[in-house]
């Protein structure tokens, strides 16, 4: 069953993102793979945080050959409207047709400070870029020789304030035609709850973004990332461990536990320890 169909079930969904090599050795790349292949898709970032590497496409095509379902990121912050129409188009022929589409890191976020960001698409446009595409037309209003097809997703975050304007934006990205939502990472169900109860639309899936907190120096890197919020409870469960990644896992699992009785499914984020996630789904 497709991920779009999966969409479509009472089925809760379990998604995972990996990040490309910053090169083309790709080894490690499948092997990360590996441990996500019995997951309901694998989203592949597009330059996460703003650092340059191997293209989300040539990686989704590669997962997709393997019998994985990708979902390709695409930001709209490295390309004009007409490579981000070509690179829609490309993955639909390349046979893929799962697209998350977000803003993107401000490259200050990165290790290009200097680079100029694009953005001349945001995010709704893009949404009903993708959508316009689908009617066999371009942005220009040029007809296109065979349409696209695409399963649509976009990101929310939960904990950012003001959180009525999160509201706002999750509504917005609905009429602008997203199928699914993966959420910025969250670490209280109870807070999630109050927003997931606010936003709960029929036909549209919200996955709860889960990241493994593998040490204290990253999660104290997640602290001053804007709209983390990481409750004192779990801070010092961390920090008291004498094996913080033993610790994180079993803080994983306990949050899936709790998601399991109200939501729609997680999005996990293990960040390069991706051979974990197997072991945090068997305990949740």
């Amino acid at each position: 069953m497709k991920f779009k169909e999966k969409l479509k079930s009472n089925k809760f969904l379990i998604t995972a993102e990996l990040f490309p090599p910053k090169g083309v050795d790709i080894s490690s790349f499948l092997t990360r793979a590996e441990s996500l292949r019995e997951l309901d898709a694998v989203n592949v970032t597009d330059n996460q945080r703003a650092s340059m590497r191997t293209g989300s496409l040539a990686m989704c095509k590669i997962l997709l050959e393997k019998g994985f379902e990708p979902i390709l990121q695409i930001t709209a912050r490295d390309r004009n409207r007409i490579a981000l129409q070509s690179e829609l188009l490309s993955a639909s022929v390349l046979g893929i047709e799962n697209v998350l589409i977000i803003s993107g890191d401000h490259p200050s976020a990165g290790e290009y400070p200097s680079a100029k960001p694009v953005y001349d698409l945001d995010v709704l446009q893009l949404l009903k870029t993708a959508r316009i595409l689908e009617t066999g037309l371009d942005l220009a209003g040029k007809k296109l020789k065979g349409s696209p097809q695409f399963c649509i997703g976009a990101a929310v975050n939960p904990s950012a304030a003001p959180n009525d304007l999160q509201v706002l934006m999750f509504k917005k990205k609905v009429l602008a035609g997203t199928e699914f939502f993966q959420t910025q990472t969250i670490f209280d169900a109870a807070q999630y709850k109050a927003f997931f109860d606010k936003i709960k639309t029929p036909n549209v899936k919200v996955l709860a973004g889960i990241t493994l907190l593998k040490s204290q120096k990253f999660m104290q890197f997640l602290q001053k990332l804007p709209g983390v919020n990481i409750p004192i409870e779990i801070q010092t469960r961390i920090n008291s461990a004498k094996d913080p990644l033993a610790e994180g896992i079993k803080i994983c699992s306990e949050l899936i536990k709790d998601l399991k009785k109200f939501s729609d499914g997680v999005h996990i984020m293990a960040i390069g320890m991706e051979e974990y996630i197997p072991q945090i789904l068997s305990l949740s």
